[in-house]
């Protein structure tokens, strides 16, 4: 069986206040393609950290999208395109906290290819705490950040994400 030509990978850590964005993101548009009838064509993958395991993830992809909060960002989101780190902005590949940069760049490393293209939805976070829930920003942050998911998912092609860019 074919993989899905897309791949969304998102990370935080639910219970750590808006670190939560990704994974509730990912939970909410799970639901939504289900419900549209879109899922076939999504792998949709939630972790803690990018990790250079996720290399492997993007194998065969057409599409990549990584989702994670941000606290430096600007609101409500940063919707940008990814593209493998060069060598040196790989110093510790053996880590297991990657930017979306150098999962790209282990990827180009073991497969010798070029990556598929991708993107980052970076989501304006206000709080880190341990034991919070979303701050109420970060809940008006998430729901721009959802339409612009739904819009990605209905036209899932380079040119449409292209011209969403931010």
């Amino acid at each position: 069986m074919p993989l899905p030509p897309v791949l969304i990978l998102a990370c935080g850590n639910p219970s750590r206040g808006d670190d939560a964005l990704g994974p509730l993101l990912l939970e909410r548009l799970q639901n939504w393609l289900d419900r549209a009838g879109l899922a076939a064509g999504f792998d949709l993958i939630g972790d803690f950290q990018f990790q250079i395991e996720h290399a492997l993830d993007l194998v065969g992809r057409q599409l990549v999208l990584f989702i994670d909060a941000g606290e430096q960002s600007t609101a409500p989101f940063v919707f940008r395109q990814a593209r493998a780190a060069a060598g040196r902005d790989l110093a510790n590949p053996g880590t297991h906290a990657l930017s979306p940069e150098a999962v790209l760049a282990v990827l180009a490393h073991i497969n010798h290819a070029a990556p598929p293209p991708a993107f980052v939805l970076c989501v304006r976070a206000e709080s880190f705490a341990l034991g919070e829930g979303l701050s109420p920003a970060a809940s008006r942050h998430a729901e721009c950040a959802f339409e612009l998911l739904q819009a990605l998912c209905r036209v899932a092609k380079l040119e449409a994400w292209m011209s969403r860019l931010t």
